[in-house]
């Protein structure tokens, strides 16, 4: 399967300035395959070290985690002759190891010739720990996250009519219709599907939503674990509590986040450290509203109002228990969470493309979903489930700030009218 990251590693590998590289991300979205895939195609050789099924490994790094120390007895330990430039080392759930983690400040300023990416899961949260020793500014950084629908388009074949989507999204020009129906199918396939690389292979060999539903149950099971097993042991209930909750809020009117509907009398002081923990881990992501439309939009954020979004909608169904059918078919029924559903989707789309997203709403309650910085520009996205596409709050917000344009996302096919772009959701990943 076609994967962004690779581009990203390719640069990364070439570059006269680079430094160990450090890929994050929560469970299950492909690094490990993506890593050593990499290196599989890009390397004489790969060193894979792995700190979860090889518990006695952090021993090694007791003593010294000087490179000089270390790459003879790594090269023993794998069976690899380890060689500048020529070897990728891989260290996989670095987070179980901290002084593998320091060590990378000593790979690059005493060893830089070795090429090394280290993986892990819970990343963020190890980062956080106070007698942590992070080599800040020694590192390369980067997330993987979910695929995206591009990803998910290519997977089961469709190169052609990624071209042909990316094609009107550039000249605003609509799609034919049998290929816009086409491309609306494979959109709601992938809110079913979602975007964990073991669920889109099974889908792409076999089409099973059954199968498919016991892996994202899988899935979920393991970060219910990974809550009680790298968590304070006073917020795992909090964590789950607040996870579970989560997905419940999405199918509200108002999909702003809510402490009070945790649980009764729920506030900020008693969940805040859970919702941090989630989006550390890379579970979740939160977006803030924005006080101001102005650059650089980070600095008007509002601290207590956000929303939160989980990361991957084929997770995000399976964790509500929403049938694969309804889902395909949209049906009735799920009215009430179209909107949060939507939103999520398009919130994915825009972070595995590096957006900070933020939303904004006006004292009256004109609400823009999204407000990003694209191209040097800020501008706002308004999000509609179906065709229709009466915007009052985007009319608001263009006579206000007067945007150089707007997108426009619902079922509709590609246009231009009166400054607003409208984009078909599954386009969502040409922004």
């Amino acid at each position: 399967m076609f994967r962004k990251i690779m581009l990203f590693l390719e640069t990364w590998k070439e570059s006269k300035h680079r430094k160990p590289l450090i890929l994050q991300g929560a469970r299950q979205v492909g690094k490990t395959w993506s890593v050593l895939e990499f290196g599989r195609t890009h390397y004489e050789n790969v060193a894979y070290f792995n700190f979860e099924t090889n518990p006695k490994l952090a021993e090694t790094f007791e003593e010294s985690i000087s490179p000089d120390y270390l790459i003879p007895i790594l090269s023993h330990i794998s069976g690899q002759t380890i060689i500048k430039e020529k070897t990728l080392i891989v260290f996989d759930e670095v987070q179980l190891c901290e002084r593998a983690l320091t060590s990378l400040k000593y790979f690059c300023e005493d060893a830089p010739d070795y090429h090394i990416i280290v993986a892990g899961s819970l990343l963020g949260v190890a980062v956080n720990r106070t007698t942590f020793s992070f080599p800040v500014g020694k590192v390369d950084m980067k997330t993987l996250y979910p695929m995206d629908l591009e990803e998910f388009m290519l997977a089961l074949g469709e190169d052609a009519l990624v071209e042909q989507i990316k094609k009107c999204f550039q000249a605003n020009t609509p799609m034919p219709s049998a290929l816009h129906d086409t491309a609306m199918r494979l959109y709601r396939q992938y809110l079913v599907v979602g975007g964990m690389p073991e669920c889109v292979t099974q889908f792409v060999q076999t089409g099973d939503y059954i199968l498919i539903r016991h892996i994202q149950d899988t899935i979920l099971a393991s970060y219910l674990n990974d809550m009680s097993k790298y968590n304070n042991l006073n917020e795992i209930k909090k964590t789950r509590l607040a996870y579970d909750n989560i997905t419940v809020q999405l199918s509200k009117k108002n999909t702003r986040f809510q402490y009070k509907l945790i649980k009764k009398g729920g506030r900020a002081s008693e969940f805040e450290n859970a919702i941090e923990w989630l989006c550390l881990t890379g579970i979740v992501s939160r977006v803030f509203r924005v006080e101001q439309i102005k650059k650089p939009l980070e600095n008007y954020r509002d601290i207590d109002a956000f929303k939160i979004y989980v990361s991957d909608l084929g997770l995000l169904a399976a964790k509500k228990n929403v049938a694969a059918n309804d889902l395909l078919y949209m049906a009735e029924e799920l009215d009430d969470f179209k909107g949060g559903l939507v939103e999520n989707y398009v919130n994915v789309q825009l972070t595995i493309n590096g957006y900070e997203t933020y939303y904004w709403m006006s004292e009256r309650g004109a609400e823009i979903d999204f407000i990003i910085q694209r191209q040097g520009q800020l501008i706002p996205i308004e999000v509609k489930s179906a065709d229709n596409t009466k915007a009052k709050s985007l009319k608001v917000y263009m006579d206000a700030f007067k945007p150089a344009y707007a997108i426009k996302l619902s079922a509709k096919n590609f246009g231009f009218e009166d400054g607003k772009k409208t984009v078909p959701l599954y386009a969502a990943f040409c922004i």
